[in-house]
């Protein structure tokens, strides 16, 4: 980590010299991030809050590249964190006036279920207190619940099948047994509330763990965040089920349903607006609720997509409410290993990434998540047992006004296939991926993808040395695109092996980047890269231009109208615009904001870049930034 602040701080400096000189050429912006530098950035993928009643916010995460798993916040400001970015679990956290208690992450020293108890005022952890004997779980949340009060620390051990009961300072005290126990919360009596989010109950117990009250929830019901309002007397209950709301109990005496807060069916709702849209009552999946001493609502939502690792587990994305229920500010972070391609339909004024779709510009706005879990249960982009580690990195074209939504993963050999219609609002409905029975092909995609803006789809498959071209046929009623059989083209032997494939229909333009002979790392970028003008009237033996790559590493290409992008892994942020018919290079985008636009350290990924031509001849190129959880976008007139 120091490491790379000093690489920061140097190129901040470059930045300095440069940019002067390109500023009249380019803009720099982001996206997904309320925040666009690594100091004030929002931390990634926060699954838990809780917050203090002086209205400080922590909240935790499996991991965040740039700062400390527990972030935390006030005022709708970051104002630090707290131990390293892969310390925490992210599934549960709890505190007190002194301290603050969180799953950890696994470890080779003390396995997995444990909790970390920190001091708030030197951040430090002082008591490790071991929870569950379910040890060895690597990819699944073990703690998922914690709750405090007085003296004592309350945990969920989920496979344990129990809630423990420790001091705060880790003396164990007592066993309570229940089923799947996850979020938990203490009511002004010491009674401890419970809830079973699979079997859609909240059970509760004395503080001599002797069993009291049930709350049946409807059957669809996922209760996935508790919050005990003092003000009030009632529970409060984050729903995450298909409601997508809090519920209100009333819990003096038999526990009743006194009142909702949020939007009846939450960002799935399309009575009040579009299927997908999110917006200040339109929760996505709840997983946390807090309250401060002033009656501040806090409302954190984890956005849905995200297979084991979970730390790219949707996005985190925090509502503070008055009194009143107003919405006062947001904090989000919505994108962390991930890239958005602007839209052709809004003429790039819309981003839609792997699972989000975003606007604006200074951190824009977040308009859609684009997966529906009670729809569509077999999306990949929920899949716990994705060897991508999540689909966040979106491509997309549009035929005919049919919008097509490519998602995969960082170095992705398998792409998925999304399709949208007026019905499903924002929702990407899945259709099929390559690998799969649509291409009649198993073979993993080492070669290239592309995915042209007419919808053919052309793939390098493994160890075949040719390039498949799968042309798009045609949409049935609901907007579903099914595609003829591959076209078999033999890859030039000039540049085999083949890794990246770009075809510009427009232009009749196909660009081939060579990978490394021999070498066991198939997703990586040599340095040749071959233009051939002309490639389906016949032109697929002489390119014209070749491109020699000077930099190092080259990693993730994009190309739109008469321009290839390149971008750099482990090197610089910068991406250098070639020239398509005479390849030079023209022009290199480093950063036109002076430093205060974070545009990370490089280029981490195979499709980490997306290209887009406006109608007014302005290129705008989008960016993953793994740093600064957000995605930066050029915006460049030659």
């Amino acid at each position: 980590m120091f490491k790379k602040r000093i690489r920061a701080a140097l190129l901040g400096v470059l930045i300095t010299v440069v940019a002067p000189v390109c500023q009249a050429q380019y803009t720099t912006d982001w996206l997904a991030n309320t925040f666009g530098t690594l100091a004030a950035h929002v931390g990634n993928g926060a699954r838990s809050m809780w917050v203090a009643p002086e209205g400080v916010i922590y909240t935790a995460s499996l991991w965040d590249e740039n700062e400390g798993g527990v972030a935390i916040y006030q005022n709708g400001k970051s104002i630090g964190s707290i131990g390293i970015n892969s310390e925490f679990q992210g599934g549960a956290i709890t505190g007190n006036a002194t301290s603050i208690f969180a799953a950890l992450q696994y470890s080779t020293v003390y396995g997995s279920g444990a909790v970390g108890r920190y001091n708030r005022a030197t951040q430090k952890r002082d008591v490790l207190i071991s929870v569950s004997a379910w040890n060895a779980v690597k990819h699944a949340d073990v703690i998922t619940g914690l709750a405090t009060t007085g003296t004592l620390l309350y945990a969920s051990d989920f496979p344990g099948n129990r809630v423990r009961v420790y001091t705060t300072d880790g003396v164990w005290q007592q066993d309570i047994t229940v089923s799947g126990p996850g979020a938990l919360a203490l009511d002004g009596a010491g009674n401890l509330w419970i809830a079973q989010q699979s079997a859609a109950t909240i059970v509760e117990f004395s503080p001599a763990g002797a069993p009291l009250n049930t709350i049946q929830m409807p059957a669809t019901s996922r209760p996935s965040a508790l919050y005990f309002d003092a003000s009030s007397g009632q529970l409060m209950v984050g729903d995450q089920g298909p409601d997508m709301n809090i519920k209100l109990y009333n819990i003096s005496g038999t526990p009743t349903l006194v009142g909702t807060f949020g939007i009846q069916g939450g960002y799935l709702d399309s009575t009040a607006g579009i299927k997908g849209q999110v917006g200040d009552k339109r929760f996505t999946r709840v997983v946390g609720i807090g309250k401060d001493a002033a009656g501040t609502l806090y409302v954190l939502n984890n956005p849905w997509g995200g297979g084991w690792d979970l730390g790219r587990n949707g996005g985190t994305d925090i509502h503070a409410y008055d009194s009143a229920g107003n919405l006062q500010w947001k904090l989000q972070s919505l994108n962390f290993e991930a890239v958005a391609a602007p839209d052709p339909v809004t003429d790039g004024a819309y981003f839609y990434g792997g699972t989000n779709i975003y606007t604006g510009t200074a951190g824009g706005t977040f308009v859609a998540n684009t997966v529906d879990p009670f729809s569509y249960p077999s999306d990949p982009r929920l899949n716990m047992n994705d060897t991508q580690r999540d689909e966040h990195f979106g491509q997309l074209v549009s035929v005919g006004g049919n919008r097509i939504l490519v998602a995969s993963g960082q170095n992705p050999a398998i792409f998925y296939f999304y399709h949208f219609n007026a019905a499903s609002g924002y929702i990407a409905i899945p259709d099929a991926s390559i690998p799969g029975t649509a291409f009649n092909t198993t073979r993993q995609i080492t070669g290239g993808f592309c995915i042209d803006s007419r919808g053919d789809v052309w793939a390098g498959l493994d160890r075949t040395n040719h390039i498949y071209h799968y042309p798009l046929v045609s949409f049935d009623g609901s907007g579903k695109p099914t595609w003829g059989p591959g076209i078999a083209i033999a890859i030039p032997q000039s540049i085999r092996p083949l890794t990246r494939i770009i075809y510009l229909p427009e232009s009749d333009t196909m660009i081939l980047a060579q990978g490394i002979a021999g070498s066991w790392d198939w997703t990586a970028i040599q340095s040749r890269i071959e233009v051939y003008h002309g490639w389906s009237a016949g032109n697929t033996t002489k390119p014209n231009p070749v491109i020699n790559l000077t930099s190092a590493n080259p990693k993730s290409i994009a190309a739109v109208g008469n321009y290839l992008f390149v971008g750099y892994v482990h090197t610089v942020p910068n991406i250098d615009a070639f020239n398509l018919t005479t390849g030079n290079l023209d022009t290199t985008l480093i950063n036109s904001s002076a430093g205060t636009v974070d545009v990370g350290n490089d280029v981490d990924s195979m499709y980490g870049l997306r290209a887009y031509l406006r109608a007014a001849g302005e290129y705008v190129i989008t960016k993953d930034n793994y740093n600064g959880s957000s995605i930066v976008v050029y915006r460049w007139t030659p």
